[in-house]
């Protein structure tokens, strides 16, 4: 995980880009207000996803062109772990299909903000680990 530690400006950038994305959305969608922890759980949460993402792009082949992989590994990580999870945990709450596929979307734009802040900004892989182009 020493690749985090590289790449904490990036992650950071990253992880606050996706937390102005989901304020403006809640507000515009409900003038919803939260409390400190709830800020602070969001941060821990989207500082992972967006790691864990940073991880996909040092990690990521390069023969489909860097954007392509960009985008291409945040809508991996998206529809294989972001969809199920939201399907199942608001489903069980009982939320209808709309308001389910409202979060799913903004979870969409979400992951290309990230992908899109952390590509800009450039990654830089751990020692040892294979290189990235450009």
């Amino acid at each position: 995980m020493i690749y985090i530690l590289l790449n904490i400006v990036p992650i950071l950038a990253a992880t606050f880009a996706s937390l102005a994305i989901g304020f403006v959305m809640t507000k515009v969608a409900n003038g919803a207000r939260h409390s400190v922890g709830f800020y602070i759980a969001a941060f821990v949460a989207e500082f992972w996803l967006c790691s864990i993402l940073a991880g996909a792009l040092i990690l990521a082949p390069p023969q489909a062109g860097e954007w392509v992989m960009a985008l291409g590994s945040a809508v991996v990580i998206w529809i294989g772990f972001v969809v199920p999870a939201l399907v199942v945990s608001l489903g069980h709450r009982g939320e209808s299909a709309g308001r389910i596929a409202r979060d799913c979307g903004h979870w969409l734009v979400a992951m290309f903000l990230m992908a899109l802040v952390l590509k800009t900004i450039g990654l830089v892989p751990p020692p040892g680990a294979p290189g990235m182009s450009g």
